[in-house]
């Protein structure tokens, strides 16, 4: 029974992978109330895939500064992840984004 539920909302999972701009829409709890969060970036990787314990890396640059969030793919606080853009890398890794600025952090699009 719990698996079928996990396995339910993996099915619902847009595919993305590593070089991907995604958009997760994070539901926020705040006292009592509920509000929904997106936070936009690019994907630098992904953990233990096709596990219950599956997670993914997601880093934007916000007024200069990188901020990466790990997300659980199976957590109750995911709401949806948008896939933006598809990027084109040679990696499954993206630490490399971590020493990279402006344009020299571009990825290609894949066409």
């Amino acid at each position: 029974m719990v698996e079928a539920e996990y396995t339910e909302k993996r099915a619902n999972l847009p595919t993305f992978k590593a070089g991907d701009t995604v958009n997760v829409h994070v539901k926020i709890r705040e006292g009592n109330k509920e509000r929904i969060q997106q936070f936009q970036g690019t994907v630098i990787q992904r953990k233990n895939p096709n596990t219950n314990g599956e997670t993914f890396t997601v880093r934007k640059v916000s007024n200069g500064i990188g901020v990466e969030r790990i997300f659980p793919v199976l957590s109750p606080n995911l709401d949806k992840i948008e896939v933006i853009r598809r990027g084109v890398v040679r990696r499954a890794r993206l630490y490399y984004l971590k020493g990279k600025a402006g344009k020299a952090a571009r990825i290609k699009e894949a066409k």
